[in-house]
């Protein structure tokens, strides 16, 4: 398979603290997968037959560590390819005592997804505040797009939510053109609009709020005859 020419992110050097860097050399064995492109077995890598999450773009890993936390009861995979926000999370999950059922992966998400996400395996995807690449020459550059949303709905077992959320009002309305034009999916985003369903606020969102910009949230469940 060719490599992709447009991604959706571009890498930033970024300011890593000495604790993050740190976390990326100690925890990564603990909480790490390095990205093969190979099928997971994901009962294996957990240990158990869980109910389980993937996270993509997780920023800080705020979110991701609270839900973990919160929901023992649950296996979570995060996504992401900067390496402060890794280690930050890594931190936060040692701080936490060790959250057992968290891991984590520093690839693109795109080519996780294809190559090592087994198909009808996940039972939620989450992607809260993506770049929106507001100006319309890097609309190719967004993330959910009709082709990522069909792949993301190969990966979810018939029933599984995929939730996301935006403060972008014309990425919103992409979105969900989009979303509503994938067959495997079906719309339950009724009420969901503002409701911090699921999750924790995002550094994201707090400063979307801060400019005054409208949260707005998307929930659909992969039809169980698709």
């Amino acid at each position: 398979m060719q490599a992709r020419s447009i991604r959706s992110y571009v890498l930033r050097t970024g300011r890593i603290t000495a604790a993050q860097q740190r976390a990326l050399s100690e925890l990564w064995p603990r909480y790490g997968i390095d990205f093969q492109p190979v099928p997971l077995d994901l009962d294996r890598l957990f240990g158990r037959c869980a109910p389980r999450t993937l996270e993509i773009g997780f920023g800080n890993g705020d979110n991701l560590a609270a839900r973990a936390a919160g929901e023992p009861e649950r296996d979570f995979v995060g996504i992401e390819v900067h390496r402060p926000g890794i280690g930050h999370l890594l931190l936060r999950a040692a701080a936490q005592g060790g959250t057992g059922n968290l891991r984590v992966i520093a690839h693109d998400a795109v080519e996780v997804l294809e190559r090592q996400i087994p198909a009808n395996s996940l039972d939620e995807v989450q992607l809260l505040f993506p770049d929106p690449w507001p100006k319309k020459r890097h609309h190719k550059r967004r993330l959910v797009q009709s082709a990522f949303i069909a792949l993301l709905a190969s990966k979810l077992r018939a029933g599984g939510r995929l939730h996301v959320a935006t403060d972008w009002q014309p990425y919103a309305e992409q979105m969900l053109s989009d979303l509503a034009a994938c067959e495997a999916l079906v719309n339950h985003s009724d009420g969901l609009e503002g409701a911090a369903s699921a999750r924790s606020a995002t550094r994201f969102e707090r400063r979307g709020e801060r400019l005054g910009h409208r949260v707005t949230e998307f929930l659909f469940v992969r039809a169980a005859d698709k």
